[in-house]
């Protein structure tokens, strides 16, 4: 295997254009194949929109399709019959198991899963897992191919539920419903202790930079005693089940945590969205950090049977 340099993007919905975008920004030769080329007619800059297979097979293909195990599995098959092994395929996928994808492939190999955050053209990180059978080298040189556009690539050796992102938010979120939920403290609070406390520390030291410097001897002290006392349920958080069932969705509905009535919710989307990336901005203005303060990741034997 080589560097990748030709993309084939499959889908060409909001997240599949955004894909499209960002591998053509970076000098990619890029395509995205459409059931409907003539109407795309805000394609990227440097993205040709195609209706059929290319004869030569791409370096790697995303494809960035509808949530539908069997829908992906059909479009896998199609690439297979036309190119065998020569192409690298990738599902866009954050919910399907990968597992279950990969079932009836030939070459899976050849096959692994990214996942990009919205919006993809602009977003600072995707995450890059492998299936039961990815080849490493094959891994690694889409994350490659991702790092040249500029993104971060979050590396996932073995396929798990849930990718990196959303399971180390859901392990926060699932303890926040339980104080919500329980009374013991308000939304306001809760969010004030993230944006004045957590976020700011996780910004600079993230999850395991920061417990380094702070000592470890105090955090397995700590460990001990505040462990023991979360919320293990292994369910989901029924209060905020039933709020769904309710219709109660958040800005979209106007009741969620907060009640959004009387609030210019398009503004307040806005606005979040502004200040997020005005906080990216930022934090990339401060440059790299002293390589003779920067500290490079142990290497270590994990057992994973």
């Amino acid at each position: 295997m080589g560097a990748i340099s030709k993309i084939l993007i499959v889908g060409y919905g909001v997240m599949g254009r955004g894909i499209a975008a960002s591998f053509a920004a970076a000098g990619f030769e890029t395509a995205v194949l459409s059931r409907h080329p003539n109407r795309a007619k805000d394609a990227p800059a440097g993205v040709a929109v195609i209706g059929a297979w290319p004869k030569a097979p791409p370096d790697l293909i995303i494809e960035s399709v509808p949530e539908i195990a069997e829908t992906k599995r059909r479009i896998y098959a199609a690439i297979e019959s036309e190119y065998g092994g020569r192409a690298i395929i990738a599902t866009n996928s954050s919910g399907l198991p990968l597992p279950e994808l990969e079932k009836g492939l030939k070459h899976p190999e050849k096959f692994l899963g990214t996942h990009y955050f919205m919006p993809a053209e602009s977003s600072a990180a995707v995450e890059v897992m492998a299936g039961t059978h990815t080849d490493a080298a094959a891994l690694e040189e889409v994350a490659a191919a991702i790092r040249k556009t500029g993104k971060y690539a979050f590396v996932l050796r073995r396929p798990i539920t849930g990718w990196l992102i959303n399971r180390l938010q859901h392990a926060l979120l699932h303890e926040t419903y339980h104080l919500w939920s329980s009374g013991i403290a308000s939304a306001d609070e809760i969010d004030q202790a993230a944006r004045l406390v957590i976020g700011p520390r996780l910004c600079i030291g993230g999850l395991l930079e920061q417990k380094d410097i702070g000592g470890l001897e105090i955090h397995v002290d700590a460990q001990r005693s505040i462990v023991p006392a979360l919320e293990h349920s292994g369910v989901p958080n029924r209060y905020v089940q039933e709020m769904v069932k309710r219709g109660e969705n958040g800005i979209a509905s106007g009741l969620g945590f907060y009640d959004w009535h009387g609030v210019d919710r398009t503004r307040a989307k806005e606005d979040a969205n502004l200040r997020l990336k005005q906080l990216l901005a930022y934090l990339q203005s401060l440059g790299p950090r002293d390589a003779k303060i920067l500290p490079e990741p142990r290497r270590i034997e994990i057992e994973t049977s």
